[in-house]
């Protein structure tokens, strides 16, 4: 297991790509999605992970509520592949606990685990005080910019985000392009209902995140996550009471995009 501090860096470290490249790429995207659109989420990956059109292929994990089912998957069919995890030094104890047992028990051989450098939160995060006053900021130094660093020698990368979890996602696609880095999204669980997820890890049993049972379907960093009333949106504990559902991470059109809460 890896360990990497990053220095300051843009949102998007990759040069713009020309109109031509892109076409090229929104080309590939649509013949990937033809080709696996009646596949189920095994075929997906070894697809992203196999297949010359998708790249080299990282997976990008918060070792989160339902993680352990995509990590369960990649490892049955590639236990190399690099996983990246971002610590924001912000987390749960217990996500720390979970994401090393978890790592261990699924075998996985190149666990890369993110971090912003410490001098950098310190020059711009001194009060450790920046998600008071802007979420979007400290996500962004936190999540967003060490991470598109470590992305940054891979042509694309595995999410587990699903189109039940949010308004947001609905209509999600099993491969996706991000404009501004050219670089192709993989979900492969983009079709799992909530139903689908629950069956996968109770036949595997994969043990479950320790804080589902404390009423966290979504699971990020402790200052902003909270529990998840029955009926409410599974991500509705995520930035609660504000008008943010994604840390930045995931773009629309290769930016970050402020959308309004889930219904």
């Amino acid at each position: 297991m890896s360990f990497q501090s990053l220095p300051d860096t843009q949102a998007s470290g990759a040069p713009a790509l020309g109109a031509d490249a892109l076409a090229d790429l929104r080309q590939r995207v649509a013949a990937l999605n033809a080709r696996y659109r009646h596949h189920g989420a095994v075929a997906v990956l070894e697809g992203a992970l196999r297949d010359p059109e998708a790249g080299d292929i990282a997976m990008v994990s918060s070792f989160g509520a339902e993680s352990i089912a995509l990590l369960h998957l990649v490892a049955m069919i590639d236990r190399k592949t690099p996983v990246l995890f971002i610590d924001t030094r912000l987390l749960f104890a217990e996500t720390l606990v979970y994401q090393q047992d978890v790592a261990e028990r699924l075998h996985l051989e190149d666990v890369r685990v993110i971090r912003t450098d410490e001098a950098l939160l310190a020059q711009r995060d001194p009060d450790d005080d920046l998600r008071n006053h802007s979420t979007d900021a400290c996500c962004a130094l936190r999540k967003t910019v060490p991470l598109e660093q470590a992305l940054s020698g891979f042509d694309g990368w595995i999410t587990g985000r699903k189109r039940f979890q949010s308004a947001t996602r609905q209509t999600l696609e099993f491969f996706e392009l991000e404009d501004a880095t050219g670089r192709i999204k993989v979900n492969p669980l983009a079709h799992w209902a909530p139903e689908d997820v629950r069956a996968y890890m109770d036949e595997n049993r994969l043990p479950r995140h320790p804080l589902v049972a404390q009423g966290y379907p979504s699971i990020g960093c402790a200052p902003c996550t909270s529990p998840v009333a029955e009926g409410e949106d599974p991500r509705s504990g995520r930035w609660r009471g504000e008008e943010k559902v994604e840390c930045g991470i995931h773009f629309a059109n290769g930016r970050m995009v402020r959308q309004g809460p889930s219904t």
